[in-house]
């Protein structure tokens, strides 16, 4: 028979346990985030104010998509950029960054994982990021699957370098990561020639789907592998534009009851592009999600 002191102590060790593996427990529902890319032009005009407006709107945490390698976020230097958010009860728990390979203007782009990566992380870590996204590769940045082999090297040497900050590298899929080549799909290659420790992945559950790839068949072959989702919407015209979550055919709800095996932590409302005023589409997102997803 079980004694009070048994109890204590099976419950204690229980405890120490699940503290000791987070990944056991779901997302915190008391961030929902907004991927800063949506209010760009808001961001670019006053940062300050749009943020204000971004936490009045309801979200709790955002994602910067402005990076340049000058200790800038918008603008603001780490820590006053991290000052603000507090100021408005936001949290920036992950930002965008770009791989570098692609010259521009003849020159390497400085705040990305080829150039400058040290100090983008310690910029990062400052400012309170917990997850740097590699957000894109342009076209000259893709090639063939032996090029996306050696991207996946260079993702694996700026987690580590992202490791030892205590930060997490995640990388940020759209469509042409599942465009076939000799019967494999560049994504594939990303996940199977990366540290699954090293190299996480933030899912765009709009760009997965439109490439009609099934995002819980991702999450089942990867479990724990997807800490960030990008919740946007697909609209139903056979163009299969952007729209508002909850407004468009993706089934939210049922991608969400994974949330836990894809060791999701946080997900970013994210519409890149708006029939009109980008805050009356969020508030519409937000209100869905708030009815129904969390």
């Amino acid at each position: 028979m079980t004694t009070r002191r048994s109890f204590l102590k099976t419950s204690a060790l229980l405890s120490a346990g699940l503290l000791a593996a987070p990944n056991l427990f779901a997302y915190d529902k008391k961030y929902i985030g907004l991927q800063l890319y949506t209010v760009r032009d808001a961001m670019a005009a006053d940062p300050v104010a749009a943020l204000a407006k971004v936490a009045k709107t309801g979200f709790t945490s955002v994602e910067g998509a402005t990076y340049t390698g000058t200790e800038l976020f918008y603008g603001m230097r780490p820590g006053d950029f991290a000052n603000v958010l507090k100021q408005n009860g936001l949290i920036m728990p992950s930002a965008h960054y770009r791989l570098g390979e692609e010259l521009v203007n003849g020159e390497q782009q400085k705040g990305t994982i080829m150039n400058d990566w040290k100090k983008a992380v310690d910029d990062a870590a400052e400012a309170g990021v917990q997850y740097m996204v590699c957000a894109y590769l342009s076209q000259s940045e893709r090639g063939n699957l032996d090029h996306y082999k050696n991207v996946a090297n260079m993702l694996d040497i700026a987690g580590e370098t992202c490791k030892g900050a205590g930060i997490q590298l995640c990388y940020h899929n759209h469509d042409f990561e599942f465009i076939q080549e000799n019967g494999k799909y560049p994504y594939e290659i990303l996940l199977e020639n990366t540290d699954k420790d090293l190299v996480k992945m933030e899912m765009d559950l709009y760009w997965v789907n439109k490439a009609n790839q099934d995002p819980i068949a991702l999450i089942d072959k990867h479990p724990g592998r997807f800490p960030l989702w990008h919740v946007k919407d697909m609209d139903k015209t056979p163009e299969k534009k952007f729209t508002e979550v909850g407004n468009g055919v993706i089934d939210f709800k049922k991608i969400f009851t994974q949330a836990k095996k894809s060791g999701l932590k946080y997900f970013f409302v994210e519409q890149d592009v708006c029939p009109g005023d980008p805050f009356v589409s969020i508030a519409q997102s937000i209100s869905y999600i708030k009815k129904n997803l969390v």
